[in-house]
């Protein structure tokens, strides 16, 4: 009688959820690339435009906030509209890329583009696949984070425009290469766990944390890696 009595309703109703969690990482991971060859874009088609760009950087910073914390929002759970908002911020990141390519560039180190771009894809699969497969829990991390940012962020103002200390920049640096691995570890487990309603959602999260994750490596191998 065991074998009748078992719950195959609980079983089945666990696969379901099981099945769709994984195409809902599968999407997330989609449009997470996807966001990349935008990203790529956007820095190959402005980077003969690189001086422009650099005389306008504080306003595309400021369209990249504006699309991140309000052109997502207004689009969220409007499909189609929230794709084309994710695709037109990844777009500006790139954008925003162009001055720092293009004195690595410029300064003959464009391999570390490159070595930067493996490195963190690397790094960023190893923390993705550890936070999937965990069994502890990460979801008390946001708070600490989330502090921990604004510190950064504080620090990096006041040293661009107070201290202006290379040592400091260094230091900064490699905070925000931590700090994002562990953003890294914290949002894959809370898109395992379910925590977002909208792949779109999760795959700009994930971005965020690739992004500054590439962005550090690069200032990093680009001041090491220097002739200087």
């Amino acid at each position: 009688m065991a074998l009748y009595d078992r719950d195959y309703t609980s079983a089945e109703t666990g696969y379901i959820q099981e099945g769709a969690s994984v195409s809902f990482m599968k999407q997330t991971y989609q449009l997470l690339a996807a966001s990349m060859i935008a990203a790529a874009a956007g820095a190959y088609v402005t980077m003969p435009y690189a001086e422009t760009v650099m005389q306008y950087r504080w306003f595309i910073f400021g369209f990249e906030l504006f699309m991140l914390f309000v052109g997502l929002g207004m689009t969220r759970n409007k499909p189609g509209l929230n794709l084309a908002a994710l695709f037109v911020f990844t777009f500006a990141t790139g954008v925003s890329l162009v001055p720092l390519l293009a004195s690595l560039i410029g300064a003959g180190n464009g391999a570390v583009i490159g070595n930067a771009f493996l490195m963190t894809a690397v790094l960023f699969g190893a923390l993705s696949l550890f936070a999937i497969n965990s069994k502890t829990d990460y979801s008390s991390w946001g708070k600490p984070l989330f502090i921990t940012l604004i510190v950064v962020i504080i620090a990096s103002l006041i040293n661009m425009f107070i201290l202006q200390s290379p040592m400091m920049h260094v230091i900064i640096t490699a905070g925000i290469l931590l700090l994002f691995s562990f953003f890294t570890i914290y949002d894959t487990q809370n898109i395992a766990n379910g925590a977002y309603d909208s792949p779109v959602d999760a795959a700009v999260s994930l971005y965020i944390d690739f992004l500054n994750m590439f962005t550090a490596l690069l200032q990093i191998l680009g001041i090491f890696g220097g002739d200087d």
